[in-house]
């Protein structure tokens, strides 16, 4: 039951005003929906150069009695010297809980209501993440606190992406999707530089506030979600969209699943480390401030939107989804090295985000309404929590690795990202093999 508001209160409806009105309004809520995830995981990259900062160039106030000159304006337990590793266990414990739960969400997308599922997921969220800034204004200095709060919202974030998959792909046929898609999935860089810019207005005179105000933003959605959202066509009498694809004419869908899944795995490797460890970059190497280290790697978001976007539009263009992925991974190899200037962030931004969007929204609708699931629309939130569950694997070692290897220099992180990019470019070799075939001509003979 829907409910739509007029004349000062809610009524229900079962007529079907134009599907492209409803279809514009699913495109537009999950947008905002899913920009408030990214929003609120944001801010714990901005504060970590405010947790440990270089003490000797902040001037100390001078009521303060304290014998340590080095690590007076840190905040405990990130005032030591393994504060890098530190600084690790908090990623991976959302990281690590994000990809473990991702693989039983999709589960619990396909069984329950999704707009239920979603309001509960947001509302969760915002709760674990201002709970994460409410231990700067209780004074808790406990490593084991902050990681139980990660783990937490960890669990509860995966919640999102399944569930904003489905109700797109329930309401767009083949078509254009990579296209739509592609300016759809900019939600992950609108909500990255949002948090970024939000977290960086408090992080220097109360970073708490840095994750209570994204928390509150992302359980007030929660509610907008609970009222609002349609999840499918058939819910309002419009007719479900076309959704006959083909990835591969003559293979089963689950070598698809599988090759892109483990292609995602490393791309979001790269994506990731960026997410977490861009701004510690800048203000190391640049030696900015936490704020205009924070600013600055939103340029790296912003190449991203335009990379999912361009990403999209040539892969409904070429009918190649593999090939576009391919291409952008090769390229993007060797830019990570060198992504320390505004135009360098921006393209590295593009090619790296570029593949990732594709492959977790338009290759996931693909391959989760694909007419081999015998019209099962529900089976998009698994597949997509199996592509995406995947890719979160690496999504939490490259945040570690990072942590562990960054000590011994920062171009030993940049050459691990290389790798991970040619290893993405690897895995998706025998697509592209038979794409390139198809432009040619070549079909592959039916077996049997």
């Amino acid at each position: 039951m829907y409910y739509v508001w007029k004349c000062g209160a809610f009524h229900r409806t079962n007529s079907c005003v134009a599907r492209v009105v409803y279809r514009g309004f699913t495109l537009f809520l999950t947008f905002i929906f899913y920009t408030t995830y990214h929003l609120s995981r944001k801010p714990i990259s901005i504060v970590k150069s405010e947790l440990h900062r270089n003490c000797s160039i902040v001037i100390q106030p001078p009521d303060l009695n304290t014998t340590n000159n080095e690590t007076w304006c840190d905040w405990a337990p990130f005032d030591q010297n393994n504060y890098q590793t530190l600084f690790g266990v908090l990623d991976n414990s959302f990281l690590v809980a994000y990809a473990i739960g991702m693989f039983f969400s999709g589960i619990f997308g396909e069984r329950l209501p999704l707009r239920y599922y979603l309001s509960t997921g947001m509302l969760l969220s915002g709760f674990f993440t201002a709970l994460f800034g409410l231990g700067f204004y209780w004074n808790i200095h406990s490593i084991w606190y902050y990681a139980f709060v990660q783990a937490m919202n960890g669990l509860v974030q995966t919640t999102g992406w399944p569930a904003v998959v489905a109700c797109v792909g329930n309401w767009f046929g083949k078509g254009k999707r990579g296209f739509i898609m592609g300016i759809w999935n900019s939600h992950t860089s609108v909500g990255n530089i949002l948090g970024s810019l939000i977290a960086g207005v408090y992080v220097s005179s109360a970073w708490g506030l840095s994750f209570i105000v994204p928390g509150i933003i992302i359980a007030a959605t929660g509610v907008v979600c609970f009222f609002f959202l349609v999840e499918r066509p058939e819910d309002v009498n419009c007719s479900p969209p076309n959704h006959h694809v083909s990835i591969e004419k003559n293979t089963s869908v689950f070598f698809g699943v599988v090759e892109f899944s483990l292609c995602l795995l490393f791309a979001k490797l790269v994506s990731y480390t960026f997410l977490y460890w861009l701004p510690l970059y800048i203000a190391n190497v640049a030696h900015f401030d936490s704020k205009g280290a924070g600013d600055m790697s939103t340029l790296f978001d912003v190449g991203g939107i335009v990379g999912g976007i361009l990403a999209g539009l040539v892969s409904d263009y070429t009918d190649g989804r593999a090939t576009t992925c391919w291409v952008m991974l090769i390229v993007a190899a060797p830019m990570v090295s060198a992504s320390s200037g505004h135009c360098m962030l921006l393209l590295c931004g593009a090619l790296v985000n570029g593949p990732y969007a594709l492959i977790t929204t338009a290759v996931s609708a693909d391959l989760g309404t694909h007419k081999s699931l015998r019209g099962n629309s529900r089976a998009l939130s698994t597949v997509t929590a199996i592509i995406d569950g995947t890719g979160s694997i690496g999504a939490a070692l490259g945040p570690l690795l990072a942590g562990l290897i960054s000590p011994t220099g920062w171009n030993n992180v940049f050459y691990m990202l290389i790798i991970a990019d040619i290893c993405a470019c690897l895995l998706l070799s025998r697509l592209v093999y038979k794409e390139v075939r198809s432009w040619c001509g070549y079909t592959t003979r039916q077996r049997g």
